[in-house]
């Protein structure tokens, strides 16, 4: 497994730092992260290195209680592989328990992956030539809801700038036959490439009600969609009884690692990967070789990442899964103004890099 090839990197911790970022959305809300930062010297003593990680906790409280009561102790000698073992010791919410269980797995991933930024760039190697892979570059879609009432503004506005952009769209209660034949005029079907049902949240408030019109709908006019995350209830469920519609069929929010593939309805065709929600490298890890081996196909998801988070996903893409319809696109994407200058799909991995970013 890949992960056995990263297990015993050494890495010492002389000091940690946290920086809270915040940024409006085009998704109409504040985003609020916190960057991580874990220093030490490098492999001769000679300098300091540091890694960096990204916590993407949704809860503005969460990010503001880190800020006031800091983190464990985290300074001393470790592996990799023992660095991961003592974050799962630790409470790393000590001004108290998070808004969402799954919110400790998001921060155990930003230290993770600060850590593996540390102790690769302590061995001044990138994670492509630890895991003897290549950097491939990155295809992605845009993100977007088409807001309250739903329009195709958006879309017609990012096609200006990107002309071949593909989407992943959030279908609601709102969409009707009109906004399909507009986004069908606008980008045509073939754009777009995932729909995300929101089916399989519980308490948040992107939650989505399972409509069996709302399905019946997206299923018929976007035949070449991937449908993420539907919830299955005794008025949806008949329509995913064809083997060919579940095939389009992918999952995202219940997958927090291998034990949760395992649990699906039937054998997956498609999964959305989210680092943040495996928590350990280990767990991420494990469960994309399972996928490789089962031919379960993957492709990376974004959580509004604000600092190196999202190069950190979009260096996933690039060792895994370049190919796919990845929710990887560039920060700018998701500025609730649409800038001139947009990146074009593919990513181009970087000619020279050292670490984890």
């Amino acid at each position: 497994m890949d992960y056995d090839r990263i297990a015993d990197l050494p890495l010492t911790i002389e000091s940690v730092s946290t920086e809270r970022r915040e940024r409006e959305t085009s998704s109409d809300f504040t985003r609020v992260t916190t960057e991580f930062s874990l220093s030490g010297p490098t492999s001769a003593g000679d300098e300091t290195v540091t890694g960096r990680g990204e916590d993407v906790t949704y809860e503005t409280a969460d990010h503001d209680a880190l800020a006031e009561a800091g983190l464990p102790a985290l300074t001393g000698e470790y592996t990799l592989d023992s660095f991961s073992t003592r974050l799962a010791d630790l409470d790393l919410f000590p001004a108290g328990g998070p808004d969402r269980e799954v919110f400790r797995n998001y921060r155990r991933w930003g230290l993770e992956s600060a850590a593996l930024d540390l102790a690769l760039r302590t061995a001044e190697t990138d994670l492509a030539a630890a895991l003897d892979r290549s950097l491939e570059p990155v295809r992605f879609v845009a993100s977007t809801r088409l807001g309250e009432p739903p329009s195709t503004d958006r879309l017609e506005a990012l096609r200006e700038r990107v002309p071949d952009l593909q989407f992943k769209l959030d279908p609601t209660p709102e969409w009707d036959a009109a906004l399909v034949e507009g986004i069908e005029r606008t980008v045509g079907t073939d754009a777009v490439r995932i729909l995300d049902m929101k089916g399989q949240y519980e308490g948040t408030e992107v939650d989505v009600p399972p409509d069996p019109d709302l399905y019946e709908l997206v299923l018929e006019s976007f035949p070449n969609a991937t449908v993420e995350d539907p919830a299955l209830t005794d008025e949806t469920r008949p329509l995913f009884e064809d083997a060919d519609v579940r095939s389009r069929v992918s999952w995202d929010a219940p997958i927090h690692g291998l034990d949760d593939v395992a649990s699906l309805p039937w054998e997956p065709d498609w999964l959305n990967v989210k680092p943040s929600r495996f928590g350990s490298l280990e767990s991420l890890c494990e469960t994309i070789a399972y996928c490789v081996d089962h031919d379960v196909r993957l492709y990376g998801g974004g959580q509004f990442e604000l600092g190196v988070g999202r190069g950190q996903i979009q260096t996933l893409a690039s060792l895994w899964y370049p190919d796919s319809p990845n929710d990887v696109a560039p920060r700018a994407y998701n500025d609730p103004a649409i800038g001139d200058d947009l990146p074009a799909s593919p990513l181009e991995p970087p000619a020279e890099q050292t670490g984890f970013r």
